[in-house]
């Protein structure tokens, strides 16, 4: 990940009084991820992977950061864009 740059190429604000905040969209190493989520949790604005509900009604994450620093730089990279 070094040489990839991760850049937010879109956000989209939730409005109201939900914890979900927006969904953001990633690009990285030539592919843009879709559905990232920014929510208002107990210890403040943090960023969820996208994932998807399955046919037993729980969510499942389609995303795996690979490393703890990845997953770190992903949700600062969200977070930035947010807080602008």
């Amino acid at each position: 990940m070094a040489d990839s740059v991760i850049q937010v190429s879109r956000i989209f604000r939730v409005d109201g009084k939900s914890k979900l905040k927006a969904f953001a969209d990633v690009s990285f190493a030539g592919i843009i991820v879709k559905g990232f989520s920014v929510v208002d949790g107990s210890k403040g604005l943090f960023v969820s992977m996208p994932r998807h509900q399955g046919k037993d009604g729980k969510w499942y994450n389609t995303v795996y950061p690979t490393t703890k620093e990845l997953k770190e730089q992903l949700s600062e990279a969200v977070l930035a864009v947010y807080q602008e």
